[in-house]
């Protein structure tokens, strides 16, 4: 096997992790994945209830790795300039100018994605799948590292438009926060008494230094049989009788990504098959579409995946 640079010798992803844990109390699978995440150079889903700290977990990232912040709040009237930019008349210089919009940052979140309209929803796709915005005809390079940050309710659907296909396709992974555990919950209170610790944090890496860490990520060593696995999980999501629709090629590519970013953050300089079925429910549930006899029957798409790993032979 191929040996490549050990992962995080500088110990840097515990630093960015225990920063991050100022913040988000209890919380340490979803940071775990958010950093993998980062790290695979994709963006993430969070769909959960208001008020659990999906806003605050992404300005923190933003925070600790000395990026530059976006938010961007969907409504329903809001249009894809408003995410993009668009060009202005100057009238001293006669000419129309470009003025860039949110999307041109680091970390950009997009709050409640699912309140405005598909045609807005689908002016980031090519900017969550090529880092680039094509705007009036020309194409413009967004800032390394770029991380898109996307919320959505699951339980309010009034004034909602549902995320396409093709949308949920582009991100990497999907996660929820879920409420916090009782004794957690006290903390929160005790550690927002008297400002909150979003305020104090102070960067632990910078941008630089993640574009680093993302180049490594690709250099970790993936056996063919791994490889395979991760291709025969995807293929029997398209051949399961519960689902409408399974993961598509993407969703294989993606696997492997974050599988390898798994691995270096893990300190390994090469993939197990337990990284992939670890971010398989993460990486693959948000693509499948489930039959409408599935949907009614109360079974979850996660707990489809996991049914998948049981019946695929792992390699040894």
């Amino acid at each position: 096997m191929a040996q490549h640079a050990p992962a995080d010798p500088n110990g840097d992803l515990a630093a960015l992790k225990a920063n991050l844990q100022k913040v988000i109390h209890g919380k340490p699978d979803s940071i775990d994945i958010l950093i993998i995440a980062l790290l695979a150079g994709g963006s993430v889903l969070m769909e959960d209830v208001p008020g659990v700290g999906k806003t605050t977990l992404a300005k923190a990232l933003a925070r600790s790795i000395e990026a530059e912040f976006s938010r961007i709040q969907f409504t329903p009237d809001l249009l894809p300039a408003d995410i993009l930019g668009s060009s202005v008349y100057n009238p001293v210089t006669g000419a129309f100018d470009f003025r860039k919009g949110p999307i041109f940052c680091n970390v950009l979140l997009a709050d409640e994605i699912n309140r405005a309209s598909p045609r807005t929803q689908s002016a980031l796709l090519e900017a969550m799948n090529e880092m680039q915005a094509t705007i009036e005809g020309k194409r413009h390079a967004l800032p390394s590292p770029f991380l898109v940050l996307a919320t959505e309710n699951p339980v309010e659907f009034h004034g909602t438009y549902p995320l396409p296909e093709a949308q949920l396709d582009r991100f990497l992974v999907r996660l929820d926060l879920g409420y916090p555990e009782a004794d957690v919950e006290v903390g929160i209170l005790h550690a927002q008494a008297i400002e909150h610790p979003l305020e104090s944090l102070s960067p632990v890496l910078s941008r630089q230094r993640i574009a680093e860490m993302q180049q490594q990520v690709r250099q970790v060593s993936v056996e063919p049989s791994v490889s395979r696995y991760v291709v025969d999980l995807v293929q029997a999501t398209r051949s399961d009788p519960q689902l409408k629709l399974g993961a598509s090629p993407r969703g294989s590519l993606m696997l492997f990504r974050a599988a390898q970013a798994a691995a270096y953050a893990a300190g390994r300089d090469y993939v197990l098959p337990d990284d992939v079925q670890r971010l398989a429910p993460f990486v693959l549930a948000h693509r499948l579409m489930l039959t409408s006899k599935t949907r009614y029957s109360g079974a979850g798409k996660e707990e489809i995946i996991r049914g998948i790993l049981r019946q695929v032979r792992v390699p040894t």
